[in-house]
């Protein structure tokens, strides 16, 4: 068939009895039966060249790619860039996702997540003088200055202060390295796999354990976790999406004033919240989330871009925002309780029981060409005595090689063993009857 669809034809040649005497006649030299030979294994050696060349071509038509062309022709100027589906944590696309890099101030967005999980509002921060002394760009807190911490965390991610960043650190924690001791334990109960903090604000810094440095899908997580999932969240998003705040500290003489430098909140519709970031060896960095028609979009780019390039990481968001947007459509499996093939019972006074899976609402963003798919974990046989409501197995809902929600298989009713118990109560009832 595939010779066909090629447009070649098949030949066939039919053979006749020749008398012996004839047949050697015609036989060839050994010569020409070399040369002959060398001719036809060319002719093959050309034609699978032709039919390879077909089949490739055949196999890269579009559906057999791993990549859609849409993906293909995606340009960035980030080193490392992640589009990431909100709802699920599910990477949608990416760029060198996992490669170790400085982040700079988008740090910060860890500083204030754990500041407002760790203290009230209206706890008052005393600026050290480590804290005073910060460099460039900061508030310009003098020593001994008190404010209350609601202030200071306008401060921290509308315009980014270092000063304001270790004055947080030291009263929420006590130090600086026991308030990274926090971050870090915090992004590894988000499920961060190569984030290492050492400051509060993100400066270059590096220690005995490493660099100050996270991953595109690191920071991506993190930022997820801030509007989705910590207890915090609605201040997190409030507190990011001011566009101009004023307060000043707590004695009342200096008075203070602070622009939202995250430009992508006016950029485009739904634009939820963000953080950029600079310093010299980590360029320019962004996180930045975007909430429409019931999808939500994270990304999260390091390494794009040095002075002179100022503009490139809003480019780059903006073409992974449009990307998901253009791509991707709203799934739901809605929760429920679904009763699967039941499951054999050995030794029991009944010899099966019912399984019932139960999952939770699960959102996530498809491609088109993107399925679900339902991979089932279950014992055919269980070993009475089974409890009622008993884990005994797992259901996995798969997209590519992420599992995005996973669900208990669990028993219906209980079931007992044959047991001396049950021999004696049967016997009994045979008495009776």
């Amino acid at each position: 068939m595939l010779w066909r669809c090629l447009g070649m034809r098949t030949v066939q040649t039919r053979w006749k009895k020749i008398p012996a005497i004839e047949r050697m006649n015609r036989q060839e030299s050994k010569q020409d039966q070399q040369r002959k030979r060398k001719e036809n294994l060319g002719r093959k050696k050309k034609q699978t060249s032709i039919v390879f060349a077909v089949l490739l071509a055949v196999y890269l038509l579009p559906g057999n790619l791993c990549l859609t062309k849409a993906e293909e022709e995606l340009k960035l100027y980030a080193r490392s860039a992640v589009l990431m589906d909100g709802s699920s944590g599910r990477i949608l696309y990416g760029k060198e996702t996992k490669e170790p890099l400085p982040m700079a101030s988008t740090t910060k967005i860890m500083t204030c997540i754990v500041a407002l999980e760790e203290t009230k509002e209206n706890m008052a921060c005393t600026a050290s003088e480590q804290a005073a002394h910060q460099p460039q760009v900061k508030l310009g807190m003098q020593t001994g200055e008190t404010f209350y911490l609601k202030d200071l965390l306008y401060s921290l991610m509308l315009e980014s202060h270092n000063d304001t960043a270790v004055c947080i650190a030291e009263n929420v924690a006590g130090s600086v390295e026991d308030f990274a001791e926090k971050m870090n334990a915090k992004a590894r109960e988000i499920g961060c796999e190569d984030t290492y903090y050492i400051s509060p604000n993100g400066l270059d810094r590096e220690d005995a354990e490493g660099v100050h440095h996270t991953t595109a899908a690191d920071l991506a997580l993190v930022l997820r976790y801030c509007i989705t999932q910590s207890p915090q969240a609605e201040a997190f998003l409030e507190i990011t999406g001011t566009a101009q705040y004023t307060f000043t500290d707590i004695s009342g003489k200096h008075s203070y004033s602070c622009a939202n430098h995250n430009a992508f909140l006016w950029m485009m519709d739904g634009a939820l919240t963000g953080k950029t970031g600079f310093t010299a060896k980590a360029g320019y960095c962004y996180v930045g989330a975007l909430q429409k028609d019931d999808r939500l979009l994270i990304v999260s780019l390091l390494a794009c871009g040095w002075p002179g390039h100022r503009s490139w990481k809003w480019a780059d968001t903006r073409t992974l925002m449009d990307y998901g947007l253009e791509q991707y459509h709203l799934s739901v499996l809605e929760s429920g309780k679904t009763r699967i093939v039941p499951a054999a019972v050995e030794n029991g006074i009944k010899n099966q029981v019912e399984l019932i899976e139960e999952h939770r609402d699960c959102r996530l963003l498809l491609r088109r060409d993107e399925k679900v798919i339902r991979e089932m974990q279950v014992p055919k046989v269980l070993r009475a005595p089974v409890e009622e409501g008993a884990s005994v197995g797992i259901v996995r809902y798969r997209v590519g090689d992420m599992v995005v929600l996973a669900a208990p298989v669990r028993t219906a009713e209980g079931v007992r063993g044959k047991d001396f118990w049950y021999g004696v109560d049967a016997a009994f009832e045979k008495l009776l009857l």
